[in-house]
């Protein structure tokens, strides 16, 4: 597989930092180029971050010494060092919009994990094992920034991949209603115990924006590209509570689900066992082999036990019980920074494999000249031209 060069924008961020940890000995990704706010322009990684490195494994050598760049004023010297960019900043939604589309322009693809454009109906916001067909959508966008090359993904909310990707695999039943409750982690608010010490002893029983989030970005997820837009699903109908709690790491989702089709408990377990996506079908580095876990135990899954499981990429399940107002009820758990700030990874893995393909027909495992086109979309290139790897 060919190395990719990359960027981080936002690398001293707790975000940023997490990239930065992550794709330090990633087998596909190399960082040649980082960005911060204008105030750290020409300091180095090492020195933008005294004091503030929030990570439990120390900064990686190879960074230590990066000089960073101004993400806003050196954009294009910024895109001449890498082949795309992830990007995690704290900035206004407006402004970020504005900031990614700039790179993007600039011919330089964006793997974002900002919320900015979760909702713009020409970026696909994927979780790679639930809906990696959506970057069929990619060219359409492209048409509409300008690009050859350049494009916006986003990764979903890091709340909803603790029980959308238990739903997905029941979908067949016809899911009709869902209640969630999430119980979520410091960090999700890039907050330690140390920098929040009013979350000790505590729960807070609002998240800003969150509901809506958990309500409305399973739907998109859940839709289909239709011309040159993603439309979301109609159906099912979520209810949302989110809950901030005391645990460093993890987010709890409790659900309880009504179907159209009521399955048996052992098709719902069967389903979950079977389940795997795309980037199972790959074999990308960072995904788990085995996506869903469900767990028989009455006291499983908990944060501190659970939340590492396949290097912090699965999803852990139990607790599944019939309910007297929906049909049933589980609870799941997601480790909210490895799944969540880091589901870009993998999505940017998931890109690079096909040299990001939108295929104008089905996916295949294995490709072949007759069977698709393809729009390079990291390469920018025809089928024949692509740095393209068949299996």
């Amino acid at each position: 597989m060919k190395n990719y060069k990359v960027g981080i924008i936002g690398a001293t961020g707790m975000v940023g930092q997490r990239f930065v940890t992550l794709l330090a000995n990633h087998p596909w990704f190399t960082i040649t180029a980082i960005a911060a706010s204008g105030r750290n322009k020409g300091k180095t990684y090492a020195e933008a971050v005294e004091g503030r490195w929030k990570m439990s494994t120390p900064m990686p050598e190879s960074v230590k010494d990066m000089v960073l760049y101004d993400a806003e004023n050196d954009a294009e010297e910024f895109v001449s060092k890498v082949d795309f960019t992830f990007c995690a900043v704290n900035m206004k939604k407006n402004v970020i919009r504005a900031l990614e589309e700039k790179y993007a322009k600039l011919e330089c693809p964006v793997v974002s994990n900002n919320s900015a454009h979760r909702f713009t109906k020409d970026v696909p916001m994927i979780i790679p094992e639930v809906n990696a067909e959506h970057v069929e959508i990619i060219p359409a966008q492209r048409k509409r920034l300008g690009t050859k090359r350049g494009f916006i993904a986003v990764k979903s909310n890091c709340s909803i991949q603790s029980y959308v990707p238990a739903l997905t695999a029941l979908k067949e039943f016809g899911i009709e209603k869902v209640a969630v409750c999430t119980y979520q982690a410091i960090s999700g608010a890039g907050k330690t115990f140390e920098t929040w010490p009013e979350m000790v002893d505590n729960v807070i029983p609002y998240i800003g924006g969150e509901e809506e989030k958990s309500e409305k970005e399973p739907m998109k997820v859940w839709g289909s590209v239709q011309g040159d837009e993603i439309v979301s699903a109609a159906e099912p109908v979520i209810s949302a509570q989110c809950l901030r709690v005391p645990v460093s790491d993890g987010h709890t989702a409790a659900a309880f689900v009504k179907f159209k089709n009521k399955p048996t408990k052992e098709q719902i377990l069967e389903a979950w066992a079977n389940y795997s996506g795309r980037a199972q079908e790959l074999n990308l580095p960072s995904a788990p082999k085995q996506f869903l876990h469900y767990f028989e135990e009455d006291d499983r899954p908990q944060a501190r036990l659970d939340r590492n499981l396949e290097g912090g990429m699965a999803v852990s399940i139990g607790r599944l019980r019939d309910d007297v107002i929906f049909d049933y009820r589980f609870v799941s758990l997601s480790h909210n920074t490895p799944v969540s700030y880091t589901c870009a990874v993998p999505l940017a893995a998931l890109l690079s494999w096909q040299s990001c393909c939108a295929l104008r027909a089905t996916w295949t495992k294995a490709f072949s000249d007759s069977e698709i086109e393809i729009y390079g979309l990291i390469g920018g290139k025809t089928y024949e031209e692509a740095d393209f790897y068949r299996r």
